[in-house]
């Protein structure tokens, strides 16, 4: 099952049960078969493509790009995700996580474009002297420059230790709804991708849960002289996406079917007043794609630092960070591994800022986070080496920069990525529920305190999402600020459980923090075994260099002294 790696601390468990839990795969520090690696790799680009494609095409319903932009644009944050997914696993968490442009950060983007898009393009009457006329701002460097500005808060948030000051005081009642609602937060838009055909969706569905379920525990012949693991639940994202894929080639090119690429999807979604006609798969080989691209966004320009752009690039930081430090605990709850120190945490954020910083000043329209999608597929496949992840980051930065590679990936169907990420946001809404069982649930509290943060979370982004014009403060940026806070669930989840939490009067125990839970979950400093500490430290420990650097004198006061591990294996 899933979810049997997290008994793996449980100190109530038997003996044979606690050492047969273990997962029997790659675990975090070790190397799989090479070419076994490499098809894990291959499958994570799937999974990060499904999520890109999504994300870039509803945000370019608000830019106007050329037909080479968009694949430009496509090959660009490519490239810049691999390279944050290096910094990540490198001096990060060093957590298999895959980083990618989400949707918590694209909430406030969106919101910022429109600003952008509907600003009076002149002062005053539009009947005035041409001296009176102001440029319209470029969206995509004022993106920019929220990126820029999204790294900086995440970098703030991890040097200093702040989110790990937070992060002690979230409890099961904190993290379940959260990790809920970013599995839910995806439904619409994965149902979209269905929408274009729901039979080839249906099919990549049913084949994910054979392969993930019912042969989970299949392995390969002993006569094939290869290493005894369960390759169809390792490999259970690749292979039904790579079946069905030549499947609708098959059909396609009898004519059974007219499907869409996914590169058709961003013209798709493009705004209503525009009337380019949709284009077949057979026009999009009229366009001339290059082998060769370097992503660097040199006719936009240096990243515009306007004041609604680092309002929208707060709420963008916060909002990204909660969905990541979520991505944390979920990652070491599918792995069955210890959770992450409050040092790892805020290193993760650091590497994170760091990248996204980055990745803004070298043309990324969106910042970059921890991907929800890949970090489900772990939970899927129970395969979460480092390596594999660092395959990962290494064909994506050679995607980034061969656009006519890129195009290749882009083919696959709509319906086949719906069907992923349909089944892989699962994984968090399950993982999330598991995490009522540790709390007294029948407690009035709990059950008050869940369905008001859940509830309210979803409502106030619906309707603010409808009422645009609601709030006009008559600044823009302070509209910018509050219109992207109250359209954005996962950070109003994340405010309000931890506020209803920690302020409503409750004992420990109905909060799932006594010590008997605490250390049955693994959420504390309890020792859960002889060689507990040892693991923390050897999955969550920084490089040598690293480590090196944090025993300069400088470096051990505050705030560096966040990102070190001490002694005591400081816990989360």
């Amino acid at each position: 099952m899933i979810m049997d790696a997290g008994q793996r601390f449980d100190p109530e468990l038997p003996d044979e049960t606690r050492s047969t839990s273990r997962t029997d795969i790659s675990s975090v520090n070790q190397h799989p078969p090479c070419f076994l690696n490499l098809l894990l790799a291959v499958q994570q680009v799937f999974v990060q493509c499904s999520l890109l494609i999504l994300v870039l095409g509803v945000l370019q319903q608000h830019l106007l790009l050329q037909d080479g932009e968009r694949e430009r644009l496509l090959c660009s944050m490519l490239f810049y995700s691999g390279l944050s997914t290096l910094i990540q696993s490198c001096l990060g968490t060093c957590l298999p996580l895959v980083q990618a442009p989400s949707l918590e950060i694209l909430i406030p983007a969106i919101v910022l474009t429109a600003q952008i898009v509907t600003e009076p393009a002149c002062r005053g009457h539009c009947e005035e002297s041409e001296e009176d006329i102001l440029p319209r701002a470029n969206p995509v460097r004022e993106l920019q420059g929220m990126t820029v500005m999204v790294g900086m808060v995440q970098l703030v948030l991890g040097v200093t230790g702040l989110s790990g000051v937070v992060l002690r005081h979230c409890g099961p009642l904190v993290i379940a709804p959260l990790l809920c609602l970013l599995g839910f937060s995806i439904y619409r838009e994965a149902a979209l991708l269905c929408s274009d055909h729901w039979a080839i969706a249906a099919l990549t569905v049913i084949l994910l849960v054979f392969l993930s379920q019912h042969l989970r525990s299949y392995m390969l012949p002993a006569c094939l002289s290869m290493p005894q693991l369960p390759v169809c639940r390792m490999l259970s994202v690749l292979l039904p996406l790579m079946s069905v894929w030549a499947l609708c080639e098959v059909l396609e090119s009898f004519g059974v079917l007219r499907l869409r690429s996914v590169s058709e999807l961003l013209p798709a979604l493009k705004t209503s007043n525009t009337s380019l006609p949709v284009p077949l798969r057979s026009d999009l080989t009229s366009f001339t794609v290059p082998w060769l691209s370097l992503p660097l966004a040199a006719e936009a320009g240096l990243p515009l630092l306007s004041v609604r752009g680092m309002a929208a690039g707060v709420v963008a930081a916060l909002s990204s960070s909660v969905s990541s430090v979520g991505m944390y605990v979920l990652t070491a709850r599918l792995l069955g591994v210890p959770p992450p120190p409050a040092a790892a945490c805020n290193r993760g954020l650091g590497a994170q800022g760091l990248g996204s910083v980055v990745a803004g000043l070298m043309g990324a329209p969106l910042g970059l986070s921890s991907s929800v999608p890949n970090t489900c597929t772990l939970g899927l496949s129970q395969s979460g080496s480092r390596w594999t992840v660092q395959l990962t980051a290494i064909l994506g930065l050679a995607l980034g920069v061969s656009p006519r590679l890129t195009q290749v990936i882009t083919s696959v169907p709509l319906a086949i990525y719906g069907a992923v990420l349909s089944v892989t946001y699962t994984i968090a809404v399950a993982t999330g529920v598991r995490y009522f069982q540790f709390t007294h649930i029948d407690s009035g509290r709990n059950i008050f305190n869940i369905g008001l943060a859940v509830f309210m979370s979803l409502v106030l982004p619906h309707w603010f999402r409808m009422q645009t014009l609601f709030i006009d403060t008559g600044m823009v940026s302070v509209d910018v600020l509050l219109h992207s806070l109250l359209t954005s669930p996962v950070l109003l989840v994340g405010i309000l459980a931890f506020l209803l939490d920690n302020t409503v009067s409750g004992s420990s125990s109905e909060r799932g923090l006594d010590s008997a839970e605490m250390e049955k979950t693994g959420w504390t400093s309890v020792d859960s075994g002889p060689g507990y500490h040892r693991e923390v430290v050897l999955i969550y420990e920084s490089p040598y260099l690293l480590r090196r650097l944090w025993h300069l004198p400088w470096f051990r006061t505050t705030p560096f002294s966040a990102c070190r591990i001490t002694d005591d294996g400081d816990i989360l």
